[in-house]
């Protein structure tokens, strides 16, 4: 299937379909922009093929946005990640995939969705490191990690942190002495707690450490992460980075 956006002085936007068949949109969806042109794409593809019973659509989201705010965090705030949720099943895909989503909730909440797995990309940060130690950064983390280090054959160390008067304290629990270790997670906003991480395993005499992110957001605190971590390996699911300190894996 083929087709055009168009978007308007006034940040309108508008679809049309120039060819037909099944739709399968792959964007990145970081943004409310990027919904709303899937959305106008299936509206006008629907209204194409509303009388075709074997018409598939399905949607490809590399980095869901809000996908953190997984829940109500305070009283009186809204729950963001259904609001974005209740858009987008509104859109009546047949399928949804979506990338290293941050929480299971994201798959309660969004309709025909999956998800599609990170493994292969922190497989060739793996490779390309030469079999490193893996780390999880937090507990939270744990669990998909442990199961990263089972397909690859790769020693984990778990670790944890917790916060004292705002400042994370971190707990290593494994021997990372004269190693080479990959700390691996789902997103970096920041990287304030990973360079607190790389400091500690650097300070039980871990030999490099190099950090592996499926989202690569990096809002603040990129240039803190030289300072203690050798290398980053990330896809391109929210942004293109342009920077030596970085191995990109291409996703979109």
């Amino acid at each position: 299937m083929n087709y055009q956006i168009k978007k308007f002085n006034d940040g309108q936007l508008t679809a049309k379909i120039i060819e037909n068949g099944n739709i399968d949109i792959k964007i990145r969806g970081n943004s409310y922009e990027d919904l709303f042109k899937a959305a106008t794409i299936k509206e006008a593809w629907d209204a194409e093929n509303s009388t075709n019973k074997n018409a598939v659509a399905t949607l490809t989201l590399c980095c869901l946005i809000g996908q953190r705010s997984d829940r109500r965090f305070n009283k009186g705030e809204s729950f963001d990640l259904k609001v974005i949720s209740n858009f987008i099943n509104a859109m009546k895909f047949d399928k949804i995939s979506i990338l290293h989503p941050h929480s299971p909730i994201s798959l309660a909440l969004i309709n025909n969705s999956e998800k599609i797995s990170h493994l292969e990309f922190v497989e060739k940060a793996f490779r390309a490191i030469g079999n490193p130690v893996l780390v999880s950064p937090d507990a939270g983390a744990y669990k998909t990690t442990h199961e990263i280090a089972e397909r690859l054959g790769a020693d984990l160390v778990p670790s944890n942190k917790v916060r004292v008067n705002g400042a994370p304290v971190i707990s290593i629990q494994g021997e990372v002495k004269g190693k080479e270790c990959l700390i691996v997670d789902d997103l970096a906003d920041g990287g304030r707690t990973f360079k607190f991480l790389a400091a500690e395993l650097k300070s039980q005499g871990a030999k490099k450490v190099f950090l592996y992110v499926t989202h690569a957001q990096f809002n603040y605190g990129f240039d803190e992460l030289k300072q203690s971590i050798d290398h980053v390996y990330c896809t391109n699911s929210f942004k293109d980075i342009d920077d030596e300190f970085v191995t990109q894996l291409k996703v979109i």
